[in-house]
Order: C-alpha cells, then structure tokens, then sequence
C-alpha cells in the first residue's frame, strides 16, 4: 500500500465517520472496515463514467448493505459524481441527495435503491441477467457492445437473508460469470457475534450453488486486486469474494462491537481514532492529492465511453438491423404498431378468465415488443406466462421465456434489476396471494419507479378447493396501498387487453395485473361502456340515463354479479348505475369533473363488491354506503359455492342493494 493509497482510504473513512457524527445518526462501522476492499474496486476496476452516470455500458456497483451508505457517498463524491462536501456535510438531512440508505438516482450516480438486506445481492442477479440478455442479442464478433459487470459488496446479513440464498441459486445455474460480490465478512450483527445464529460453511454453500468464491484479508490491498482479477477472469461463475473484515476498523474502544454497527462514534471516540490514524485534518477534509488521485476516474471514463461510443457508431454502420433493435430497446419506446397486434374479443368467443385473455395478449404482441421477457416462479402454465417461439433463458443460450423457480421473493428482486437496464421490460407471474412472498421486491420497485409487470392471477376465492391457504384475501388491499405501484383488475378479456395497453404504456412504476382463474363472460360492448374506459381507473358501465338513485360499484369477476343485479333493478324501475372500477390508482389521477361523473356526490347509496377485504372500498361508498367483500380467511370447495357463500351473487347483490334503497 502506497501513502497515496492509505491517504485516499482514510478518507473515505473519516468523510464517513465526520458525517455520522455530524447528523448524530447512521451506521458507521461497515465504512470503517469496508473502505480499503472499496477503494481497490473503484481505482482499480470499476469502470463507470463520472461526467455521464447514465453511460450505458458502465460497470454497476451494488451496495447490498445500505446501511453503510457513507461508504457510496464517499466513493462517489472523491471519484466526481454529482455530490458535492456539502452535500456529505447534509447526510440524512431533509432534501439531501444522501439520504440513510442509497435511493435510486442515475444522476448521482446510485444503481438501486437498497437497505432491506439481502435485497441488493438479488437485484444484482437481475442486473447480470440483463446484461447477459442484452450481451447475447447485440454483441457480434468484434463487437462487444454490450460488456459490463455487475460489483456489489454484501454483508452477514445479506447472505443470511433467503432472497439472497434464492437468487444465489439461480445464479449459479445460470453462469453469470458476470457478477462479482465482495462478502465483507467481520462476524457482527446487531444483537451480538455472528455466531449467535449464523455458523454454516458460506464458502460450501456458494460453491454447492455452482459459485466461484476466494477467500481474502479485507485490508490486503494486492491480495484483493489478483482476487477480483481472478474473478473477471471466471466466465461461466458468479463470484464470491470473502473478505476476512473489521466492524468499525481504527475504533480504539468499539471496534468489532456490535455498537459500532448503526451510532455515531462520539466526539471522543472520533478524536482518538483520528489520533490512531495520524489524521491532523479537520472534518471533512480531502487532501488535494487524494481529489486528483481519485478524480482520475471522470478523464478515465471518459475515455472509455469515446472509445465504446466509436464501437457503437462502426457497429451501426455494419448491423442496421441490430442498430434499429438497438434503438428500439434502449429509447424505451414501442414500436409504432403494436397495438394493431393486440386482441379483441366478442361475446362468440364464450366466457374467458382474464389470465387466459392476458396469455393471448402476450404472445399477440411478442413480435412487436422484442424487449419484452419474463416468467413465472414455476407456475408457466397456471399463470399462462409463455411466450411461444421465443426460447427459453437457460445456461446455455437466452431466450425470453425465465423459469425463476419456486423462488418468488428472488423473482420480483430479479424483476427489478432486469428493469434498470432501462432496455428490458421484465414480467413475472405467480398467483395473487403469494405476493405476499415477494411484497418487499414489489415495495422497492415502486419506490424506484422500476418498469415491471407483476402477472398476479388465481386472484379471489375462484381458487376453490385449494382453500384459505391460497384465496387472496387482504393482498389487493395490500398492493393498492403501494405508492407508485398501478394495480389494474379487469372485467373481462377486452378489460385484460386494455390493462396490458396501460401496462405497457405506463412510465410512473410497476404494474399489478390482477387476473381471474375462473371463466367471466366477455361483455357486449355494444350494449355496455367501450373497455377503454380502463384507462381512466373506473367508467359507467351501463346507466338508466337517469339521475341515479343507487351506484353499484365493483372490479374484476364481480363487476357481472353488480351488472346482474343492475339488469333486475333497471327492470323493476331504479334509476341505478353500474361503475367498473378495475383501478384505484388511475381513478385517483382523474380530475375532479371525471369522478363526479362517475361518483356524484350527491348519491349516498353506494354498493362494492368484491371478493376481498372491504377495507379499501369504504373510501367509494362512505358511511351511507355498503361493501359486500371478504374479511375473514376462505373455505376449502368448489369455487360455485364459495361465492355462492360469501354473497357474491346476483341475488345477494339485488338484497344488499335493495336494503340501501329502503333507507
């Protein structure tokens, strides 16, 4: 190690110690004992483009363990992204752009949002998936313009975490040799040593997952050089490296304590461990020489990203065909007709679940949106998620049909990665109550705005014999409470094609399709409301044309018992209206003219049904107003009698309504 080298290192350090202290609340242990393995992968490495954090073939830096975010701010701001020493100064601060955990921002230079552990290792795997996706369908002999890996460093706690065990699995199976993780292994938690619950073989089990994983001393920094170059040299493994680390490194009095991990130091913790370093500097300090070592990285990228911007440009010239794909996935945009491709039903075609009308849709519109990939954690069939002729993505060769495997947590994790590429437009279906196995990936998603469609089918007690074990109950609710997240639950099939449209279409973060196993009619459109009134959230279905005296209100399968029921009233007299509301989320965005004509405020009788918690509904109706839904857990019979059961009839409908009407 050089003077320059331990100078820069105890930069980071104390950049990241000052700050903590400073905001009286963080976590510095991990970039005390993280930051010399850091600084050998970003001066040595990593290759990105300060000047241009968006470069698209830029290597991607993972910090699995946000918690020790300092560690990133530092490294961004001594290597010249756009964070300045004030904003290291502003560290958890309202506004700043150095918030606790790293939050997603290509223009400071931040991958992913992380923090939840283990969800960065899995990610990370989705970000490799891409990149190998993408390498493979672009890159010719020569012509490598796809050619980047994927670096994280991860904790204990990461690799204790299952989604990280899950997505490692898939990993290996599939041979990203272009993933490389740096395991900071210092034996801490926050209740006590490692060893308290964590004493397995990491190495064995990484390497029985088909990983190449190398031991190293975390603060040897030409030991950790030749470890990462031997790992970019391993084509056909994912790569561990455990680095042997200090929790809080340099603490005189806290190093290697577990409360280290997430408190300030203490002023007099900070001076004495300036004292061990020999550091005179004041707070926040950055010597000359260690900003003109450092920023060596923005000429450097430049340099990189002239030379591949050349690659590009002959690439072009030589492959027309691939440079017009090119553009189509990396605009982000569709192509100009893919809507002429989309589906349309009649009411010949027969009764239709909506996740057989979502199969049709997608693989109508799989020759038209070539970026489009994904799967199903091991439900293909049930989900109806296969892309015909178009390949499976295997160790072999990548097509676009994944098998995630019983892995649902490391799928929507993988999802998300695949995402960022800003290329790819990743799906992946399972049955609607298992997102609750993956709610913390669809959470993240969202708070990123990530590009995901999460295909959710077997969405109410229409599941049947399975039982309460598999009927969604509380999960529509529970995903319609997600910021960002649209949750759209069609009608019918000309519903499902509409909500694939918006799906596509939607820019503002992932999407839900909520999609029914049983058969429902297709709606004669020429009698009711055209289904393009999706987009607007919720639309009047059918109306008496009168001012009316009661709204039914429903989603998904429900929306035939409430227009059952709107048939029999509309018969008997009752100025009644039927609304379709297959979005919360759209209707919400609607302006305040639209959701009067939909919902005038004047009409106290209101009625929802659907088969889930009512919670949600009571927004719609109001305390005159009634729900027919499900609060309890589900029977195990035949779907028939379920609804029959739980009132999701048309003549329990037609009581319900009716007892509104008598008040």
């Amino acid at each position: 190690m050089t003077k320059l080298d331990e100078l820069c290192i105890n930069t980071i350090r104390m950049l990241s110690i000052d700050a903590v202290q400073k905001a009286n609340s963080g976590h510095p242990g991990m970039p005390m004992g993280d930051a010399d393995m850091a600084y050998v992968l970003w001066t040595k490495f990593l290759r990105h483009s300060p000047s241009n954090p968006r470069w698209f073939n830029r290597d991607r830096f993972v910090l699995s363990a946000g918690h020790g975010s300092m560690l990133l701010y530092s490294l961004l701001h001594l290597t010249g992204y756009d964070i300045s020493l004030d904003d290291i100064k502003n560290f958890r601060q309202f506004g700043s752009k150095t918030p606790g955990h790293p939050e997603y921002n290509l223009d400071t230079g931040i991958e992913l949002s992380t923090g939840p552990l283990g969800y960065g290792f899995a990610v990370g795997v989705g970000m490799a998936m891409a990149e190998r996706y993408l390498a493979e369908t672009f890159n010719r002999p020569s012509y490598n313009v796809v050619d980047y890996n994927i670096y994280g460093i991860v904790s204990d706690g990461d690799i204790m975490e299952g989604v990280s065990y899950e997505s490692a699995s898939l990993a290996g199976h599939l041979k990203l040799g272009k993933l490389i993780y740096l395991y900071s292994s210092n034996g801490a938690t926050i209740d006590g040593k490692t060893d308290l619950t964590f004493t397995e073989d990491v190495a064995k089990r990484f390497e029985a997952m088909n990983w190449h994983v190398e031991h190293v001393d975390g603060y040897n920094l030409p030991a950790i050089e030749k470890v990462i170059a031997k790992a970019k040299e391993e084509k056909r493994k994912p790569s561990l490296i455990i680095a042997e680390t200090i929790l809080g490194y340099g603490s005189p009095n806290k190093e290697g304590n577990s409360d280290i991990h997430g408190a300030p130091l203490g002023e007099e913790e900070v001076r004495k461990m300036k004292e061990i370093f020999g550091w005179k500097e004041a707070s926040f300090a950055v010597e000359p020489e260690v900003e003109n070592h450092c920023r060596q990285a923005v000429e450097k990228g430049k340099r990189s990203e002239v030379e591949w911007n050349d690659l590009l440009d002959e690439y072009k010239c030589k492959f027309p065909e691939r440079a017009a794909l090119w553009e189509q996935f990396t605009s982000g945009k569709l192509n100009s007709n893919w809507k002429s491709m989309l589906p349309h039903f009649d009411t010949e075609s027969g009764a239709i679940a909506t996740r057989s009308a979502s199969g049709r849709v997608l693989n109508e519109i799989a020759s038209v949106v070539p970026n489009l990939i994904g799967g199903s954690a091991d439900l293909t069939p049930s989900n109806i998620t296969r892309m015909k002729n178009q390949g499976r993505y295997d160790s072999l060769k990548v097509g676009r049909n994944i098998h995630f495997g019983i892995r649902e947590f490391a799928m929507g994790a993988i999802l998300t990665g695949m995402a960022l590429s800003k290329s790819l437009i990743p799906y992946g279906g399972t049955y609607l109550v298992f997102s609750s196995f993956m709610y913390p990936a669809i959470r993240m998603s969202a708070l990123m705005r990530a590009r995901v469609i999460y295909i959710l089918t077997h969405d109410s007690i229409g599941v049947g014999e399975d039982g309460p074990s598999h009927h969604p109950i509380e999960q529509l609710t529970t995903l319609r409470l997600i910021p960002n997240l649209l949750v759209l639950r069609p009608a019918d099939a000309n519903e499902t094609v509409m909500a694939w449209e918006v799906a596509l279409e939607y820019q503002g973060g992932p999407v839900a399709l909520v999609l029914t196993r049983q058969s429902v009619p297709v709606l004669d459109r020429n009698q009711y409301a055209s289904h393009e009134g999706l987009r607007q959230g919720a639309y009047v279905l059918a109306d008496s044309g009168k001012p009316p005296e009661l709204i039914l209100i429903a989603s998904g399968s429900e929306v035939h018992q409430a227009l059952g029921a709107y048939v029999q009233l509309l018969s008997e007299g009752v100025a009644v209206r039927c609304v379709s509301m297959p979005s919360f989320a759209l209707f919400e965005k609607q302006s305040a003219d639209y959701k009067e004509s939909v919902l005038p405020v004047e009409v106290k009788r209101r009625l929802a049904v659907e088969a889930g918690s009512s919670l949600g509904w009571y927004k719609y109706v109001g305390l005159h107003g009634d729900v027919i839904g499900i609060d309890q857990f589900g029977i195990s019979a035949p779907a028939k009698q379920l609804f029959e059961h739980f009132g999701f009839t048309v003549e329990n409908v037609l009581k319900r309504a009716r007892a509104l009407l008598e008040k």
